[in-house]
């Protein structure tokens, strides 16, 4: 920490991002982003579960469908982060303008395109998951209304990515406050205070939800622009950088491909939730919330071991970013399980926040001693599947996620949970199996140092991306 600081300050125009770096430097407002985040993900459901309960399963629905549109804009926001750190720690100071105008353009465009498409599809994913008449109205409302407004999620992303890896961290940690804070702010109005008699409640919560994230977008390029970070202009993108582009897109499909076969996965295990009663979806719902409050602290810590891992992949060190992986480990897992084994014991008190229900807290109850595997396997995951995809291996955790999401996990939360009979903690089961054996196998992975030699801007300097000039 003290060889840190002493370089840092040594240039304060430059945030100094290497193998000497305290993870607590990145994780730490990472952490407290993510958990304000959280906060704006299910402010709606906490404030609602108070207004009308089966709004809580129409917008837990919702949620999950809309998580799915914002794993296709990270396409080219999580190849953002890989080429931007990599470039950093390559010193390419030259190309970085043209990415980070490539970036905000295409993943705009992006953006509206698939917000129209979402919206289009709305009645035709209210039949595949089955929703019951009770929650369908809401849930389209809130797909209608926060999807339509997704593409101001797709330019944040990427937005928050060229910060984090320009090593401001802080700053999405003080506006995601500022967002959370005109989120409830007007939740307050629509559903408690002078626009209650409009009568709007999802509609409204919905409304404020996007009006928070407009001006949360504002506020993130402000700070680029003040901070002078770089540029962005169209100028940059003549001639058009389209193999750049291309290169681009093929490190972010697979990573995204990763992440939108889980959310689909996931979905269609949401399917057999909504066969099972209201109370089953409920009890899903809440339990998220819950649960995703758990897993925080691994995911700042694997957000902010991605970085550096990039940076060092960059610079050529890649035993020092084998290394740094490990040590990272080493904090997350061990303060992973201290928390999601307090959740579970508190659940039934914690439960009580939501609902009075005793068959739903019962239900929870179940769902949360089985999360504690989830969690472990997920603390393996995502630490180790961030850092291959920072160093350029972006395929293997694509395939491991096909296999194990669909082989494993589908097939176990279907056996147990509804053929078995177990219900909605049998669903659970089979993400449990899903998580633990590919965190396993990714964790195997980078220890056989099987991601050496992929570096981005290794194949830049043999002319891969060297076309894109």
């Amino acid at each position: 920490m003290r060889d840190y600081m002493e370089r840092a300050l040594s240039n304060r125009n430059t945030v100094v991002i290497d193998e000497k770096t305290p993870l607590m430097i990145l994780a730490g407002p990472m952490f407290l982003e993510l958990f304000l985040n959280v906060m704006v993900n299910h402010i709606d459901t906490m404030m609602l579960s108070h207004y009308e309960e089966n709004a809580v399963g129409a917008v837990g629905n919702a949620n999950t469908i809309l998580f799915m549109m914002s794993i296709l804009f990270n396409v080219i926001a999580t190849a953002t982060s890989v080429v931007v750190a990599q470039y950093l720690g390559a010193k390419r100071y030259d190309k970085m303008n043209m990415i980070y105008t490539l970036a905000v353009i295409v993943n705009l465009i992006i953006g509206i395109v698939l917000s129209a498409a979402f919206c289009a599809a709305n009645p035709l994913i209210m039949k595949f998951l089955h929703i019951s008449n009770e929650m369908r109205s809401y849930s389209m409302i809130y797909i209608y209304i926060v999807g339509g407004g997704g593409f101001l999620l797709a330019v944040y992303n990427v937005m928050l990515q060229i910060l984090r890896c320009n090593g401001y961290p802080k700053i999405g940690m003080f506006i995601t406050l500022g967002i959370n804070v005109i989120n409830i702010g007007g939740n307050y109005l629509f559903l408690y205070g002078p626009l209650a008699s409009l009568n709007m409640g999802v509609a409204g919560v919905a409304i404020s939800t996007v009006a928070a994230r407009a001006i949360g977008v504002i506020f993130v390029f402000a700070f680029f622009f003040k901070k002078k970070i770089g540029k962005i202009s169209l100028r940059y993108l003549r001639p058009f950088p389209g193999r750049l582009l291309g290169k681009m897109v093929k490190i972010g499909l697979p990573t995204a491909g990763e992440n939108l076969t889980y959310n689909l996965y996931q979905t269609t295990l949401l399917s057999f939730v909504n066969t099972m009663g209201n109370e089953s979806v409920l009890a899903r719902s809440y339990c998220q919330i819950l649960i995703s409050f758990a897993i925080i602290f691994s995911n700042a810590c694997a957000m902010s071991t991605q970085i550096i891992t990039g940076h060092l992949v960059g610079a050529g060190k890649e035993e020092e970013a084998y290394k740094r992986v490990f040590k990272t480990l080493k904090t997350s897992m061990p303060i992973t399980i201290v928390l999601v084994s307090i959740n579970a014991l508190l659940c039934r008190y914690t439960l009580l926040f939501f609902t009075q229900n005793q068959e739903i807290i019962a239900l929870g109850q179940m769902i949360m001693i089985v999360d504690i595997f989830i969690e472990i396997g997920r603390c393996l995951n995502m630490t180790f599947v961030c850092s291959l995809k920072a160093a350029g291996a972006y395929i293997f955790p694509l395939l491991m996620g096909l296999l194990c999401n669909w082989g494993l996990g589908l097939t176990t939360g279907y056996l147990v949970g509804v053929y078995m009979g177990v219900g909605v903690a049998g669903i659970f089961a089979g993400t449990a199996a899903d998580e633990c054996i590919r965190g396993l196998i990714v964790m195997y992975y980078w220890y056989k140092k099987k991601w050496f030699g992929k570096s981005v801007v290794e194949k830049r300097k043999k002319n891969v991306l060297e076309e894109a000039d």
